[in-house]
């Protein structure tokens, strides 16, 4: 399949991404991600090994959308749910603590 990334076309092929991945250890995920071969990649990660370029030259949707078109599994970053704000006598209570039962 043909695509462009970081204003480069590649001619990418499922089983050629699946055999650069293999034997390269993933790294801890913190955005997007994508699964090959059971395991699960960051996305900038793949796309440094397919493209071999650094990985500020593309972004993460480049990558994923090819990805996808290719027919991996991709995971979009989870967005942490915005912190409930305490009430004084909460934010109290969980500054000092639980009391001690002896």
């Amino acid at each position: 399949m043909r695509c462009v990334i970081a204003r480069f076309p590649f001619d990418l092929f499922k089983n050629e991404v699946e055999d650069s991945m293999k034997g390269i250890k993933p790294e801890p995920v913190t955005g997007d991600a994508v699964v090959i071969s059971r395991r699960v990649y960051p996305v900038k990660q793949v796309g440094e090994v397919i493209t071999r370029q650094d990985r500020r030259d593309f972004s993460s949707a480049e990558v994923t959308r090819a990805l996808t078109r290719l027919g991996f599994t991709c995971r979009s970053a989870e967005v942490p749910a915005p912190a409930v704000p305490l009430t004084p006598m909460e934010n109290a209570s969980a500054l000092l603590g639980t009391p001690d039962p002896s």
